[in-house]
């Protein structure tokens, strides 16, 4: 599979053309599904679903001019013919995959079966923003309540050997200062990269390369002692 992990969807001139490079032709000739699951637990999670989808966020993805546009809602995938869904994932060219809340997103990847699915989609393209991003990881950590709080380390969907923590130093969003990462990305068994709104990040054929207008930091994970 090929990911473009984005902190704030595709926020400039170099992550639209890493996405173009990734798809292989023209957004106009490509189909692609919106996945808004992760929102629905914030307040007014509906609305924003709504606003992701009819391209009407602060997040560009929907409105980039797709060839067709549909809607992957996670939560019904299991009640469902399954034959259905997965073929429509088949057929897409993208896969834009919304923020919101990383755990609820987790928990619904695994059950829908779509988690299951994503490592034999070796052409797609997954276009995460956010907690769609952070989700990919093999571990990723957390505090929406209090920032001071320490990160809850969870287990991510593992299509990439990095974690990720998005909206670095954004004023929003004070658990992803600098400093915050840095003593989350000590907790944790990767590299963590601490991604700006205008930075992305490019994986294919297990290459990666920060895409960024902005500012990013790779953490390492500190030695564990014998």
């Amino acid at each position: 599979m090929k990911l473009l992990l984005t902190s704030a969807g595709i926020k400039n001139a170099s992550i639209h053309n890493a996405l173009l490079d990734l798809l292989g032709k023209p957004i106009a000739e490509c189909n692609a599904l919106c996945i808004p699951t992760a929102i629905y637990p914030f307040p007014s999670g509906p609305a924003m679903a709504y606003r992701f989808i009819s391209g009407s966020t602060s997040n560009p993805m929907s409105e980039l001019g797709w060839k067709s546009l549909g809607v992957l809602e996670l939560t019904a995938l299991p009640s469902i013919n399954k034959e259905y869904w997965v073929a429509a994932v088949q057929e897409a060219d993208a896969l834009l995959v919304y923020g919101g809340d990383v755990w609820y997103l987790s928990r619904w990847m695994r059950e829908s079966g779509l988690a299951d699915l994503l490592p034999s989609l070796h052409e797609t393209v997954y276009v995460g923003v956010s907690a769609g991003s952070m989700v990919t990881a093999p571990v990723f950590g957390e505090t929406y309540d209090d920032p001071e709080a320490p990160f809850v380390i969870d287990q991510g969907l593992g299509l990439v050997d990095f974690a990720l923590v998005p909206h670095l130093n954004h004023g929003n969003h004070p658990e992803s200062s600098a400093a915050k990462v840095e003593r989350m990305a000590a907790e944790v068994p990767v590299p963590t990269y601490g991604i700006d709104d205008q930075t992305a990040i490019k994986v294919t054929g297990g290459v990666v390369e920060v895409v960024s207008e902005g500012h990013w930091e790779l953490f390492r994970p500190e030695p564990r002692t014998p």
